[in-house]
């Protein structure tokens, strides 16, 4: 039997209510967080990468899966191929033209993905947050949140493997009378501040939810603000990595050096 991915059960949903923004919106987080095999004409010759291009009525469309068996069902044959994120081929596609054929024939979220979609989700996920100075007077409880955000948040922050020791979702007040929300990361690696920022920044997009709903701070384990963020906030748990390899790098992993098409 075929195993459900969460393409699928995004996809699935996404179908099921087509009206339903916030179903388009969770499809798109997932296939930007999804490892895709894209399918190319020759193997990869260091960063540079020959997808196999399919031209139809709909325009030109590159093909990609979400599982390596899924690609291996619909070639029939052996053929070369690369993992990247949805993210990086997103933004390798945007302003090509092209869009992506998903799992196409051998999956129930196979789907033709306009050159457009891929383009606004390229300029989407290239959104960085503000930033803001504020002095706040106290954290108190989070409420009010939509739960479909907390999910988001978990889900999100499960991908940031090691790089802080926890977060904390709680509410804020202000020293002028404003409440809000924030996001505060204990322990975070120093340089991983963008990257976290950014990832809540993501969650909230693809939520559906305004950014100003949500801010983000970073806090030493040692600063009496972090015994106040436990105390009040509801806690999500960063992996930590359980030993450190050295891998090579493959073409498309490096988000700062995408592939080039040849």
């Amino acid at each position: 039997m075929t195993e459900t991915t969460a393409l699928d059960a995004a996809h699935a949903a996404m179908e099921a209510s087509p009206q339903d923004d916030a179903a388009r919106l969770r499809f798109f987080e997932r296939l930007a967080d999804s490892e895709l095999f894209l399918m190319l004409t020759e193997e990869a010759q260091g960063e540079n990468i020959s997808p196999e291009l399919f031209d139809v009525a709909d325009g030109r469309f590159v093909l990609a899966f979400d599982r390596e068996d899924r690609l291996a069902r619909f070639a029939e044959r052996p053929v070369p191929y690369v993992a990247l994120s949805g993210r990086v081929l997103s933004a390798m596609l945007s302003g090509q033209g092209i869009g992506l054929g998903l799992n196409l024939e051998v999956a129930p979220s196979s789907m033709l993905i306009p050159a457009e979609a891929l383009a606004w989700l390229a300029a989407t996920l290239d959104h960085a947050p503000e930033v803001v100075e504020q002095r706040l007077a106290a954290f108190l409880p989070p409420a009010g949140l939509p739960d479909h955000l907390l999910t988001a948040l978990d889900a999100k922050l499960a991908t940031a493997v090691g790089l802080a020791q926890a977060a904390y979702l709680v509410g804020t007040k202000s020293e002028d009378g404003g409440a809000g929300h924030l996001l505060g990361f204990v322990g975070a690696v120093n340089g991983a501040e963008p990257a976290l920022a950014k990832a809540a920044s993501e969650a909230l997009t693809f939520s559906g939810i305004e950014a100003g709903a949500m801010d983000v701070g970073f806090f030493a384990a040692h600063e009496p603000a972090a015994a106040s963020l436990a105390k009040v906030g509801l806690k999500f748990d960063l992996p930590q990595p359980e030993e450190r390899v050295v891998q090579h790098i493959a073409p498309g992993s490096d988000p700062d050096k995408p592939p080039v098409l040849k």
